[in-house]
């Protein structure tokens, strides 16, 4: 199965959840505007803050709102990331080696923000250790490619993408609404690391890198595809 099928049916497998605010059904739009709102801010505090005043039918409503959002992101073509970035460089060539690096570099980070998530929620010894391992693991692939940016006179990326922020959020309320279990946590995991494995596809198919970044890059897209076998692998095994 090719790695974009995959990406297409984890996106279609992932479990809708609730998510609200404190609002009026009747007001229409106005969830919405909340959560584009703090969802830019890159806080969740705002969705989760009025979760316990609501009642089942606000919680439902506010969820399917915060879903269809959800579900256009991830069917958008782009990656659009935290924040807009201004990139100067000597010619052309730099320049998008330096775009496709930071553009890497959104996801990366939200492989870390993914998996220290993980490591707080689960309550699995085993799998615990080894999500911290990959914690450990991401945090230095970001600085290997934070130090490439440097090199070309960049300061250092710790943005993450605003997918990955929505996400997280919601998978955050799902957890305030029912529980996280082992089986959830994994699957976020999974699905986190498809993402990734994209992200890393689309850097390499830049033939703007070259030379020892290329290389690294490869070597960081090797580690992350070892990396969800055995995610998958500790699925088949549930």
């Amino acid at each position: 199965m090719s790695q974009s099928k995959q990406f297409s049916q984890a996106s279609g497998a992932s479990n809708t959840s609730s998510r609200s605010a404190s609002y009026a059904p009747e007001t229409g739009g106005s969830l919405a505007d909340q959560a584009t709102n703090w969802l830019s801010k890159g806080s969740m505090l705002g969705l989760l803050g009025g979760l316990n005043k609501l009642s089942t039918t606000q919680k439902v409503v506010g969820g399917a709102l915060v879903a269809l959002g959800v579900g256009y992101l991830l069917r958008s073509g782009g990656s659009a990331s935290a924040g807009s970035r201004s990139v100067a460089a000597p010619d052309g060539s730099t320049k998008e080696s330096v775009d496709t690096l930071h553009e890497l570099l959104h996801f990366v980070n939200d492989r870390i923000e993914g998996y220290e998530r993980a490591v707080k929620e689960s309550q699995d010894p085993e799998r615990q250790g080894y999500y911290k391992q990959l914690v450990s693991q991401s945090q230095q692939f970001a600085n290997e490619l934070n130090a490439h940016l440097r090199q070309q006179g960049e300061d250092r990326e710790t943005s993450t993408t605003v997918k990955g922020k929505l996400y997280r959020g919601w998978m955050d309320t799902k957890a305030a609404l029912t529980g996280s279990d082992e089986k959830s946590i994994l699957g976020s995991n999974i699905y986190g690391e498809e993402w990734a494995l994209k992200a890393y596809e689309d850097a390499l198919a830049d033939q703007s890198l070259t030379g020892a970044l290329r290389l690294e890059v490869e070597r960081q897209y090797t580690q992350s595809q070892k990396a969800y076998k055995k995610l998958q692998k500790m699925q088949d095994q549930q």
